[in-house]
């Protein structure tokens, strides 16, 4: 069921993008509309390929080797196969805030990427619970959909950054393109929309519970959370963009308006309640 309704709102995404650059594109008339249909079907072949990618190199993530990390390995790997997972693969990416996300278009092409402040930050039980909670991602496919939509959020801005260079009116006209003013204030709210719509808030919750089954015990990922929410205030993510808030474990922004426009993540004083409520009743929210 989570397959279907994730893999329809894929296609509901790559659509979306689809119609974008045709809409911008019959600006310059057919010609414009052709060339905007092609770079639009470029744009979606990459983002179902090429997505975990382009996540990946923004992060600046490394593959790391059993021999390089046994501890992170041992623990993923236990816990793929109680999920029923195949073993995805493990990246760190060079930043201080601590945060984690999943990527890949499917669970025989899964990853889990931890930053070094990660590593840094939790113990080892509170790091199980992180990575059981990325698995949930991995198992329900949630990734695909996450990280397909921070790339079309990203080809958006992208194409509107594009727009200054594309000439209009004479010759003579000095400045930037007054296209680009307008389109970024009418492309980034559906940017933001297109993400709202395909992402539910309430995936974190289904995740947060499901890693909480995997572990055993939902107290250590309520810790966690609570201290990647602190870290994340005093160390706001700096190697990623906004659009790619949705696929990390917690927002990794701090007072950024954009990254409010693109927050898809329940507040974590939630997410903690409900985790401590889940220990205390025994019941699965």
């Amino acid at each position: 069921m989570f397959r279907f309704i994730n893999n329809l709102k894929t296609f509901m995404l790559l659509a979306g993008l689809m119609a974008i650059f045709v809409l911008v594109g019959s600006y310059w008339g057919q010609t414009g509309m052709i060339i905007a249909l092609f770079l639009g079907g470029f744009m979606n072949v990459v983002a179902y390929f090429f997505s975990d990618k382009i996540a990946l190199a923004t992060m600046r993530a490394q593959p790391v080797s059993p021999n390089e990390a046994p501890e992170i390995y041992q623990m993923v790997r236990e816990l793929a196969v109680k999920a029923g997972l195949p073993m995805p693969r493990v990246y760190v990416a060079p930043t201080a805030t601590p945060n984690a996300f999943a990527t890949g278009r499917n669970p025989q092409h899964a990853v889990v990427c931890l930053t070094q402040g990660i590593l840094n930050t939790l113990d080892r039980q509170e790091l199980r619970g992180v990575i059981a909670h990325e698995l949930s991602h991995i198992k329900h496919y949630d990734v695909l959909i996450s990280t397909i939509a921070a790339t079309i959020a990203g080809a958006i801005s992208a194409f509107v950054y594009l727009l200054w260079f594309v000439p209009v009116g004479s010759s003579d006209s000095r400045g930037g393109n007054p296209l680009v003013a307008i389109a970024g204030i009418i492309l980034a709210p559906i940017a933001a929309g297109l993400i709202q719509m395909a992402i539910s808030r309430k995936r974190e919750y289904n995740a947060d519970n499901y890693a909480a089954e995997l572990v055993g015990d939902g107290m250590p990922l309520a810790t966690a959370l609570e201290k990647l929410h602190a870290g994340n205030q005093r160390r706001p993510m700096q190697l990623a963009n906004p659009s790619q808030a949705n696929m990390f474990i917690v927002e990794p922004f701090s007072g950024r308006d954009l990254a409010n426009l693109f927050a898809t993540h329940p507040s974590v004083e939630k997410r903690v309640k409900a985790l401590i409520g889940r220990e205390r009743t025994g019941r699965v929210y």
